[in-house]
Parts: structure tokens; C-alpha cells; sequence
């Protein structure tokens, strides 16, 4: 449910990508939440702890880099401020992917916003994440 108060002129933009967006969900999307949503606690706590894990990496990550995060940050992203000295999210990832082969969003590309920070994803595997994490230290000798 939902309710947006605005004027006509945007209530008429909103509505056209809402019909494309809502409309149309792929059924067996909908059945697999469905089924994921009928599951025992216990599938929930083993997610959680999973995702739990990759947030611990994703920590050690950003200290690696000298980027400042807030602990209190929920979801499958973990944001971070750029370093001191720092200008340019762009740079500052185009160099860590040059230089660890490591990919690391910059934030300006969700919004201006965004700028002046990078984001990690928790969706890649620890194994993944970790291997992220020895190539940055690995940089930084």
C-alpha cells in the first residue's frame, strides 16, 4: 500500500512508470516468495548469520580502504565516506580496481547524494569478499 500527494504534472510520470513497474511480475518470482516466506525460523537465522559474516568482512574492507562507515547501517549494502584527502569516489575506485582488482561502487552513481561515498554489496560470497579484502591489504604495502 502506498499514497503520494503531489501535482498533476508528476502524479502523470509517476503513474506511467508505476504501470510498467508493478504490473507484470514474473510468476515464478512471486512463488519463490512465497515459499521463502513459509519457511522455519531457522532458515531465517541462518540467512541472517550469513549476511551477519559479510557485513564483518564488508567492515574490515572499508577500514582497509581508511573509509568511515556508521555501524547502525541495515540491508545488503554497507555505505562508507571517502578517506580524508579523498575528492572523488571515481577515482578513488577506478584506483582500487586498477590496483587490487578489487570493485568497489562509487556512491554518485545512486544520486548526488551518493557522492563523497562508496557502497559495498553483501551479496558476493565471504570467500569472494575475503579474497577482496587480501587484495586491498596486498595494495596497500
Amino acid at each position: 500500500m502506498a499514497m503520494l500527494a503531489t501535482n498533476e504534472e508528476f502524479l502523470q510520470w509517476i503513474i506511467k512508470v508505476k504501470s510498467n513497474v508493478d504490473s507484470g511480475q514474473f510468476k515464478p518470482v512471486m512463488l519463490a516468495a512465497v515459499k521463502a516466506l513459509n519457511q522455519p525460523q531457522s532458515w531465517y537465522d541462518d540467512v541472517n548469520r550469513t549476511y551477519w559474516r559479510r557485513r564483518a568482512i564488508a567492515e574490515r574492507i572499508m577500514e582497509a580502504l581508511g573509509c568511515r562507515f556508521r555501524p547502525e547501517q541495515r540491508g545488503l549494502f554497507l555505505w562508507g565516506r571517502l578517506p580524508e584527502g579523498e575528492t572523488s569516489a571515481e577515482k578513488f575506485c577506478d584506483r582500487i580496481l586498477s590496483e587490487a582488482r578489487v570493485f568497489i561502487t562509487p556512491g554518485f552513481i545512486f544520486g548526488s547524494n551518493g557522492e563523497g561515498y562508496v557502497r559495498i554489496s553483501l551479496c558476493a560470497t565471504e570467500e569472494r569478499m575475503e579474497e577482496a579484502l587480501k587484495r586491498i591489504l596486498e595494495m596497500s604495502k
